[in-house]
């Protein structure tokens, strides 16, 4: 068990609500109750937004974690409710020196555009199938290369200087927004979301936070802009 990842309570993930199907149906819908900031979510003081221009949910994981492993459906179904201008992103975090390899692979696949391919399937050799994907050359060779990527090529770019930005750059996200834990909901820079069997809130009540907030952020941007 890795000492920064949450514990997931049997029981905690509860049956979600259906989507809006339209304006109709949408104003005829109870209004959801007020979000409390210290319960549900936790402010990011100073807020650190990934972009001034479009809302960011952002997903902070570990390919290592086993409790990011099971919250990849809920991930899904997040990425699947959000609104079209609402953007969904990925961020590892490296609470330890075990992590490293999996942020260096995650950063090689998204410039080699495996990570569509990859994510999900890595999870499950990892967790699932239990394979020996520990280091670096593991996943190059092990791994990606059933994906199109070439060993030396994947290896060569994950040791060089423009992953090592990627790297620095995410760590540096991940301080800024006070993540300690994985799996982690931030959206836009501004509120971080995560597990708290204490507080009821299993990997669905996750889901439902993040959703409600993206939904609050987008309409108070359009309503700035005159939209």
């Amino acid at each position: 068990m890795f000492k920064h990842a949450l514990i997931l309570f049997a029981g905690m993930a509860l049956i979600g609500g259906c989507q809006a199907q339209g304006n109709a149906d949408a104003a005829k819908a109870p209004a959801l109750p007020a979000l409390v900031a210290g319960q549900d979510y936790l402010p990011i003081t100073p807020a650190k937004p990934v972009s001034g221009n479009t809302v960011v949910v952002t997903e902070v994981f570990s390919y290592a974690c086993p409790h990011c492993a099971d919250f990849q459906p809920y991930a899904n179904e997040l990425r699947g409710k959000l609104p079209k201008d609402v953007k969904f992103d990925l961020l590892p975090a490296v609470f330890n020196a075990m992590w490293e390899p999996y942020a260096r692979a995650f950063y090689t696949a998204q410039s080699m555009g495996l990570v569509d391919k990859t994510h999900q399937a890595l999870f499950d050799a990892i967790h699932r199938d239990h394979q020996p994907l520990r280091t670096i050359q593991d996943l190059a060779s092990l791994f990606y290369s059933n994906y199109g990527a070439n060993p030396g090529e994947f290896l060569s770019t994950a040791t060089s200087f423009v992953i090592d930005g990627e790297m620095a750059q995410g760590n540096q996200k991940v301080r800024d927004w006070q993540v300690d834990a994985t799996p982690t909901l931030i959206i836009d820079g501004k509120y971080r979301v995560t597990a708290n069997p204490e507080r009821g809130i299993g990997f669905q009540q996750m889901v439902d936070i993040a959703l409600q907030l993206a939904k609050q952020e987008l309409a108070t941007r359009q309503h700035a802009a005159g939209k």
